[in-house]
C-alpha cells in the first residue's frame, strides 16, 4: 500500500484501474500526456459513471516541458433559458438536485477533450512525431460501454444508497437498474448507447457534440426531460485557454485554475499554511494549522469566487500580494480554533493525472457534481448530465447568483507544481468542499515533510464540511490518528467527528513526480478503484 511505483517512460494515475491502463496504452503508442488523459477520461466516463460523465464539465493544467503552463477551462454556462421566471413558475424555491430541471448547464467536458487534442496535435507537429486520432484516444472507452465492465463496489453503494432518488428521474433506470433494481458489485454495466456516442465523436470530431448530429440529438433528449437547455445553448459554448493562478511558497511555485474553479482556494490554503512553519507532520500544530488555513481559504471563496465576469476581487492579485497572504496568516489562532460551520459546497468528481517521456504533465478533473449528476441519462446517447447547475442561487443578485449564461461556482481545481530542485508535479482529487483540504494534505506531506508519495496519499485524512449532499459541517477526521492528537483538537474548539479509516468520503487522490533526471514517481488512492499504470 504504501510503495511508489517508479518508471522512465510514462505514468498514468486515475480512480479506475481500465482507466489507467487506457491511458498508458495511448502512452506506448506514440501519443503525449494529453492524449494520455483524454483515453483515461473517456474510460472513466464509462467505467466509473458514479462518478463523471461526458454530459459534465472539466478543467486541465498543463505543464509543458519548456516550462509554460497553461489550462483549458471546459465548463459550460447556464441555459438562456434558465432565469428565475424558469424556476418560480415551477413552483421551486432553489434549484432541484435530480431532475431537468437540474440539467441546466452546457457539458463543457467534450469540448476540452477537442482543445486538449488540438494541443497534442500541435505538440506532435514540433516534435515531428505521428499524432493519434480522436479514434485511437477513444477505442477502449468505446469497447467498455459497448461490451459492458464490472461495476465495482463503490459504484454499487451509491446506486443502492440514491436509487429511490434517482430511479424516478429521465432515462435513468433504463441504464443503471435495467433488471429493476441497482446494478450489484460485480454485475456487468452496459451502455451500447454511449458507446455510439463516442463512435460518432470519433468520426465526426468534438464539435458535433456542440453543433452536429449529435447537439440535435442531445437537445431533444434534454427537451424531453424539461430541462431548459436547448440547442443554441450547445452552440453557443466553446473551451477556452486560460492562465493559471499561481503562488510561491517555501522551495516551488503552485499552480491551479482560476475562477469559477475554487483553485484559488487551494493555493490559499497552501501559502498560508506555508507561513505558520509547522516542523512536525503528526502533530496537534500541522493538523490545526491546515484546518484553521482551510477556514481562512473557504471564507475568502465563498465571499469572491464565482464566475469570472461577476467577480469584483481578482483571485491572482490576492495570492500576488504577501501582505494580504501576512494579514490571512496572522489571523489564525495556532490554539483555538475559529468559529464554523461557514456555507460549504458539495460534489463528486474524477481526478486524473499523466506525465509523458517528455516532461508534458496533466492534471485534469472532469465532473457531474453530485453522483450520477442530475439523474438524467438521454436515451438517444447514452449520458448522464450534470447538475452543476443545482448550485446557483435563487436570488437577484449576489454571489452564484442565477442568470442566463452565467458559469456556476465549481468545486474542481486541478493542482500542480514546479519545484526549485527542477521537479514537477501534479496531484489532485474528487471530493468536492474536500478537494482543497487533500491536496493540502497530500501535498504537505509529500513536499515539506519528506513522507513517500503513496504514504502522502494513503496517510490518513481529515474533512471540514460537508459532502455529498449531507448537512453535517463538523471536522470529520479518519480512525487512524493518534488519540491524544485527536483529543488536543477537540480541546481546541474543533467539532470533531470520527470516520472509518480510508472512506472514500475523503476523496480519490492521485500525484505524479517527475524528477529532473527523468523518474517518474506516481500514487493512487486506496480509497478508490485505481492503480498507477507506469512503463
Amino acid at each position: 500500500m504504501l510503495h511508489t511505483p517508479r518508471s522512465t517512460r510514462g505514468m498514468v494515475t486515475s480512480p479506475h484501474h481500465l482507466a489507467s491502463q487506457a491511458g498508458l496504452d495511448v502512452l506506448k503508442d506514440g501519443g503525449t500526456a494529453l492524449d494520455a488523459v483524454i483515453a483515461t477520461a473517456a474510460a472513466l466516463a464509462v467505467v466509473y459513471p458514479h462518478m463523471t460523465s461526458i454530459g459534465g464539465d472539466a478543467f486541465w493544467l498543463i505543464m509543458w516541458p519548456d516550462g509554460r503552463t497553461e489550462t483549458i477551462d471546459a465548463c459550460g454556462a447556464a441555459a438562456a433559458k434558465a432565469d428565475l421566471a424558469f424556476y418560480r413558475n415551477a413552483g421551486h424555491a432553489i434549484v432541484p438536485w435530480r431532475g431537468g430541471a437540474a440539467a441546466n448547464t452546457v457539458a463543457g467536458t467534450i469540448s476540452g477533450w477537442g482543445e486538449a487534442h488540438r494541443l497534442s496535435q500541435t505538440y506532435h507537429a514540433r516534435q515531428q512525431t505521428q499524432a493519434l486520432s480522436l479514434e485511437r484516444l477513444l477505442r477502449d472507452a468505446i469497447w467498455y460501454a459497448e461490451a459492458g465492465v464490472p461495476v465495482t463496489a463503490g459504484g454499487a453503494e451509491v446506486a443502492v444508497q440514491k436509487g429511490a432518488e434517482l430511479r424516478v428521474v429521465p432515462g435513468y433506470a433504463a441504464v443503471f437498474e435495467p433488471e429493476g433494481r441497482p446494478l450489484r458489485d460485480g454485475d456487468i454495466l452496459k451502455n451500447p448507447a454511449l458507446g455510439q456516442t463516442l463512435r460518432t465523436l470519433a468520426a465526426e470530431g468534438p464539435d458535433s457534440f456542440y453543433t452536429g448530429s449529435l447537439a440535435q440529438s442531445v437537445a431533444a433528449d434534454l427537451a424531453a426531460a424539461g430541462s431548459p437547455l436547448s440547442a443554441a445553448d450547445l452552440a453557443a459554448h466553446a473551451a477556452m485557454l486560460r492562465e493559471p493562478l499561481s503562488v510561491g511558497i517555501t522551495g516551488a511555485t503552485l499552480y491551479n485554475m482560476a475562477p469559477p474553479t475554487q483553485g484559488v482556494a487551494s493555493l490559499l490554503i497552501l501559502a498560508l499554511f506555508d507561513r505558520l512553519r509547522v516542523q512536525d507532520p503528526e502533530s496537534f500544530a500541522y493538523w490545526h494549522g491546515l484546518v484553521e488555513a482551510t477556514k481562512q481559504a473557504f471564507r475568502y471563496r465563498d465571499t469572491h469566487v464565482g464566475d469570472p465576469a461577476y467577480m469584483t476581487v481578482e483571485a491572482q492579485h490576492t495570492l500576488s500580494d504577501p501582505a494580504v497572504l501576512d494579514q490571512m496568516a496572522a489571523a489564525i489562532d495556532p490554539q483555538k480554533a475559529a468559529p464554523w460551520p461557514y456555507p460549504s459546497q458539495a460534489g463528486d468528481t474524477v481526478w486524473m493525472g499523466a506525465i509523458d517521456a517528455d516532461g508534458v504533465a496533466v492534471s485534469m478533473i472532469q465532473s457531474t457534481y453530485f453522483e450520477f449528476g442530475s439523474g438524467v441519462v438521454l436515451p438517444q446517447t447514452g449520458i448522464v448530465w450534470q447538475n452543476r447547475g443545482s448550485s446557483f442561487r435563487l436570488t437577484e443578485d449576489g454571489w452564484n447568483a442565477l442568470r442566463p449564461g452565467r458559469k456556476p461556482f465549481h468545486t474542481l481545481n486541478p493542482a500542480a507544481a514546479r519545484f526549485h530542485d527542477g521537479r514537477v508535479m501534479v496531484y489532485g482529487t474528487m471530493g468536492g468542499e474536500g478537494q482543497p483540504q487533500t491536496q493540502a494534505a497530500v501535498f504537505t506531506r509529500y513536499a515539506q515533510y519528506g513522507m513517500g508519495l503513496q504514504q502522502a496519499v494513503t496517510a490518513p485524512r481529515w474533512l471540514l464540511g460537508r459532502t455529498w449532499g449531507e448537512e453535517s459541517v463538523t471536522l470529520k477526521y479518519e480512525d487512524c490518528f493518534a488519540p491524544e492528537v485527536v483529543a488536543q483538537m477537540s480541546a481546541a474548539g474543533h467539532q470533531m467527528e470520527r470516520v472509518a479509516p480510508f472512506t472514500s468520503m475523503m476523496g480519490h487522490a492521485g500525484a505524479l513526480v517527475r524528477h529532473q533526471n527523468g523518474i517518474l514517481e506516481g500514487a493512487t488512492d486506496p480509497r478508490s478503484d485505481g492503480v498507477v499504470a507506469a512503463w
